[in-house]
């Protein structure tokens, strides 16, 4: 099973298991590395020490117990017999050789080869002809043991090299590695406790941080767009579940408003279907009634003995028709009187929010003033009148190249005040009288009854619609209602 497929209560779970475990090894790994550093540290110390000992005792040997000249070919007849006893008090193999890097003499003693060098590298020289107050250290391991090298100058009483010291100590790190190893066994023993800690914790954590997601999951199986959703209400929960919780409670807020829009969308749907069945119906009658006519025009004939008759019959077909086309219209003007206004205590500016949520473009603008403006309106009609406002302003915004739609919402004098601009075409000056005329539209399609509906709601609460507009530089419609 993948690592996605797994749920979110056994993420957390792995997650803080494996926290644990990745600690412990990093501790360990920097325990070991902090020994080895310390161990180094402390063996290049003690052979330091070895070596300040080994050339005081050398010095003081030189000063006042030596009878040669101080000089490389005397090397050997000088620590004749003093180099095995400074050799045997500090416990380390002691090599000298002279400036040419040739062993002179050596307190290496027994059966077995030394494995020291018998004649320096030119490397080694350089070094230490160019680093006459320095010395040159290093490690050697050989057959399981680790030795500390180091080589030095011995001068004359004048500072002046006569020769080079080789000191060979082996380095003995059983109780360092004694002790490591003691360390590691006693954090073994306490990450093995914590570690079962960790998974107690880990299990009541995971379940509970996830106890209150699946509350959140359960309630969005049950979401739907068709019924009342009720929102989440979580006590004592983290920011991050209440986070969670809020956006839920938001988004059955936006669904809300959404199912009323969807209504509406099904309600202009089917309102356009309707005009298209109430154009066919009238079309219907139109074409017998044009036939009659033309049909009498054809054949009429003043001095006709039955024209009376005719004339009857004309008549009569002509009023079924008409009869006909008076019941369409009269069914169509029941079926389509605007609903009486359904007043209701409303935010304003929540309400234009939701009205703007329909538009997808991302020109559109909303600059509320206030944070909440109270008002008694009816909510459907508020949201048609911003719905039509904005839609005329995208399609005058068609050929403009940056567009921008402002929608603005204040209150002022118990009114409230709502004004939507655009940086659109602008209003000719000759059409400005007659934009809200019904049936008047200067687009190639719609039958221009938006700003009419939009001008007859607005006077229903005694309120104003007015305009001002300026080509090519765009529109600006101001609207004021009562907020009672």
């Amino acid at each position: 099973m993948k690592i996605k497929q797994l749920s979110l209560r056994i993420r957390i779970f792995l997650a803080m298991i494996l926290l644990i475990l990745l600690a412990s090894v990093l501790i360990a790994a920097v325990t070991i590395y902090q020994y080895k550093e310390q161990t180094e540290e402390y063996n290049e110390g003690r052979l330091l020490r070895k070596e300040e000992a080994v050339k005081a005792s050398i010095n003081y040997w030189l000063s006042s117990g030596n009878t040669f000249p101080l000089e490389a070919e005397n090397l050997k007849f000088i620590f004749k017999d003093k180099i095995y006893e400074i050799s045997d008090i500090e416990k380390l193999e002691i090599n000298i050789y002279d400036l040419n890097g040739n062993k002179a003499i050596s307190s290496h003693a027994g059966f077995i080869k030394s494995d020291a060098p018998v004649a320096l590298s030119k490397e080694l020289i350089n070094y230490l002809s160019n680093n006459i107050e320095h010395k040159y250290s290093s490690s050697l391991n050989l057959e399981g043991s680790t030795f500390q090298t180091s080589f030095s100058y011995i001068i004359d009483n004048k500072f002046k090299p006569f020769g080079i010291l080789n000191l060979r100590y082996e380095q003995d790190n059983t109780a360092q590695d004694e002790d490591l190893r003691e360390f590691l066994y006693r954090m073994l023993m306490v990450y093995v406790l914590m570690f079962a800690i960790a998974i107690l914790l880990a299990y009541f954590i995971s379940s509970y941080v996830t106890k209150n997601i699946k509350a959140v999951t359960d309630k969005m199986k049950s979401t739907s767009l068709n019924s009342r959703n009720e929102k989440i209400e979580i006590k004592n929960a983290s920011l991050e579940i209440n986070t969670l919780v809020n956006a839920y409670n938001f988004m059955v807020d936006e669904l809300e408003s959404s199912a009323i829009k969807l209504a509406k969308g099904e309600r202009e749907q089917a309102w356009r279907e309707m005009a298209k069945q109430v154009a066919h119906e009238i079309k219907n009658p139109l074409t017998p009634m044009r036939l009659t006519v033309q049909s009498f025009q054809r054949k009429f004939d003043a001095n006709d003995p039955e024209i009376k008759d005719k004339i009857n019959e004309y008549s009569k077909t002509l009023i079924q028709q008409i009869d006909t086309m008076s019941l369409i219209a009269s069914a169509f003007s029941d079926f389509a009187k605007m609903p009486a206004q359904q007043k209701e205590e409303l935010d304003v500016v929540e309400v234009i929010k939701h009205a703007l949520d329909i538009f997808s473009e991302e020109y559109i603008y909303y600059f509320p003033k206030k944070e909440s403006i109270i008002a008694e309106l009816d909510k459907t009609q508020l949201i048609r009148v911003i719905t039509n406002l904005v839609t005329n302003a995208i399609q005058a915004l068609q050929e403009v190249e940056h567009k921008k739609i402002e929608v603005t919402v204040t209150e002022e004098n118990e009114k409230v005040i709502i004004v939507i601009a655009d940086n659109g075409k602008g209003i000719l000056e000759n059409d400005k009288i007659r934009v809200f005329e019904p049936k008047f539209t200067t687009k190639s399609s719609g039958m221009g009854l938006g700003l009419g509906m939009v001008k007859n709601i607005i006077e229903a609460y005694n309120g104003t619609i007015t305009f001002t507009s300026k080509q090519q530089v765009g529109t600006v419609f101001n609207i004021e209602i009562p907020k009672k």
